[in-house]
């Protein structure tokens, strides 16, 4: 029985999903690549006929990995064999956490900490480093099979390795292991002890890999081990754009397909996704203008011939681009009748979002505004007090039921890891739990510190006396508290309000305001794009200028599936427009 219905996919898509043996699948921006994952995994769930075999698909980002496993529940498809996730959840589950007793520096226990953790350390240690300054911002690494890579290539390189070192020793004493050192450990046990890789490959079916051009090549590598060891029997499905690769600062790189089939033994089928069903004709030849990897673009949007607006200001000075920007959020959502939902406007850095969003509050104060970067918490997902904040600030209802039974199970799971009497709690009783418990506060921190010491008197449990949820507790809320304080001090008052902290997990609503990173895989109707300047776009450390230049303002334009308005302004450190604009020849719209 087929699990999909005529016209839910095109020929492309079902070629790739119903390919029998490995794919490396290029998919164009709006080519329904999603869909297609989705119905990959589905495909192969249905096919499983033993317990004992898994599909397993590593995201980019957990929120992907939500939204997929739930369009597949909600297709009637067992997900009992399914792991999704990302791939630093991926190594801690089947990986660090069973077979860690391996590692010298993991076989006496550990602790994860989280991006805020690594930043406060990063910060004191610092503060001893004064010739020259040197921050947390400096101290960006990541690693490799070969070990660790430090960006900073400027004077402060020397202090940044000498910081790092420092670091390294503070996490080795206090065995703690932060996000990179997830992989690190991960590729070194892997590949020190290869039964680990025979006996995943015993357990995967198939392994799906989303988003290739933003894997990392330690990441490439341990996903190699599993499928050489695997002899064949294990099969791929990579799927991504390389035009979209726009994390190569961070060790993020678009793999060739030999390159990869070299690395994993195996061979892959190339095929391809080339019908945009997002943007008009007209963005596509646009955004086209930006391609660095040669690939088919065609757009079969139902509003394909929309007679789009593409405009580009390189004229405007620094000091008007709030009101530019709040006349063109005007003029798409009065005149054009866009819905504010489907209105981004994107910069490249969060110092410049945080000013700009306090001043279009100011100029718009009928309009609501979301992003990212005015969440008041971080979606850190291994932090067991963020799992149980997605449940509290989720409102009941039929549509989300099956999301957060999922998300109790998982709470219930991690409170039996660490030695809490969960026999007699269900799933569908901490569901209970949380959706009878009424708390009046406004300040968003003092609500939740309340209701989750409501939900463990309700369980019965002491926390305070679990050191791991301990430590959980007050990194979750450290966290926030210094989210909060950064946003506050740009003005933006409301951050800590109750419903500020609601917002985190409601659809959107107001104009979403985003750096370029953040907004990747989203789409609207309009996207405002500023501060397209050379330092800025491309970073001025960037290795690869030119090319990074011409990445980033394809992911850009290829956000906007109607109409498109691009902002060099004048005056900010005297940077010219991006050169890739400048020398664009191109008839732009009078807006």
């Amino acid at each position: 029985m087929s699990i999909w219905q005529d016209g839910d996919l095109n020929e492309e898509q079902i070629d790739a999903i119903e390919e029998t043996d490995s794919v490396f699948l290029v998919a164009c921006p709006g080519s329904g690549k999603t869909r297609t994952v989705t119905f990959k995994i589905a495909y192969e769930l249905s096919k499983i006929e033993s317990d004992k075999e898994w599909v397993v698909a590593i995201t980019y980002t957990n929120r992907a990995a939500g939204e997929i496993q739930d369009r597949i529940e909600l297709m009637g498809i067992s997900t009992e064999q399914l792991w999704i996730g990302t791939i630093h959840a991926f190594c801690l589950e089947w990986i660090i956490k069973p077979y860690g007793i391996y590692h010298s520096e993991l076989k006496n226990g550990y602790r994860i900490i989280n991006s805020h953790d690594t930043e406060m350390m990063l910060t004191e240690i610092c503060s001893s480093y004064s010739n020259p300054r040197t921050t947390h911002w400096d101290c960006d690494h990541f690693f490799d099979s070969n070990g660790i890579n430090i960006r900073c290539t400027n004077n402060r390189r020397n202090n940044v390795e000498s910081i790092l070192t420092e670091y390294d020793e503070i996490l080795r004493s206090n065995k703690q292991i932060d996000f990179e050192r997830i992989l690190w450990f991960s590729y070194q046990l892997i590949t020190t002890v290869p039964k680990i890789a025979e006996i995943l490959s015993k357990l995967f079916k198939y392994i799906l890999i989303d988003e290739f051009q933003d894997t990392k090549e330690i990441q490439y590598q341990i996903v190699s081990s599993i499928l050489r060891a695997g002899n064949g029997l294990v099969k791929a499905f990579v799927v991504g754009d390389p035009n979209q690769s726009i994390f190569n600062s961070l060790g993020g790189y678009a793999i060739s397909q030999e390159e990869f089939s070299s690395m994993s033994s195996i061979d892959f089928k190339p095929l391809e996704l080339s019908k945009n069903y997002r943007n008009s004709q007209r963005i596509v030849d646009y955004f086209s203008n930006f391609k660095v990897f040669d690939s088919t673009i065609t757009s079969e949007a139902d509003h394909r011939e929309y007679g789009s607006l593409i405009s580009f200001n390189s004229q405007l000075p620094r000091e008007n681009v709030i009101t530019e920007i709040s006349r063109l959020i005007r003029l798409s959502v009065e005149q054009y009748q866009i819905p504010m939902s489907e209105v981004c406007v994107v910069g490249p850095w969060w110092i410049h979002l945080a000013s700009l969003t306090r001043g279009l509050i100011g100029e718009l104060p009928d309009y609501r505004f979301d992003g990212p970067g005015l969440t008041p918490f971080v979606r850190d997902a291994e932090n067991i007090f963020y799992k149980l904040s997605r449940i509290v600030l989720t409102k009941p209802s039929p549509t989300v039921y099956v999301r957060r039974l999922r998300w109790a199970k998982e709470i219930i799971q991690y409170f039996s890891d660490i030695g809490i009497d969960t026999a007699k709690i269900t799933p569908k009783q901490l569901l209970k739990i949380v959706n009878s418990i009424n708390i009046l506060e406004q300040d968003g921190l003092i609500f939740l510190s309340q209701f989750f010491d409501d939900i463990f008197n309700a369980l019965n449990v002491e926390w305070s006396e679990y050191k791991a949820l301990d430590e959980h507790r007050t990194a979750f809320f450290d966290s926030a508290t210094s989210r909060i304080q950064r946003i506050q001090s740009e003005g933006i008052n409301y951050a800590g309000d109750v419903e500020a902290f609601y917002k985190a997990f409601e659809p959107r609503d107001g104009v979403t305001v985003s750096t370029i990173h953040g907004v990747k895989g989203a789409e609207y109707d309009v996207v405002i794009a500023f501060a397209l300047l050379e330092g800025a776009v491309p970073h001025f450390n960037d290795p690869n200028l030119r090319e990074s230049a011409n990445k980033l303002l394809y992911v850009i334009c290829s956000r906007a599936r109607k109409n498109l308005h691009l902002i060099s302004e004048t005056g900010r450190n005297q940077n010219n427009p991006t050169q890739e604009l400048q020398l664009l020849n191109y008839q732009y719209s009078a807006v």
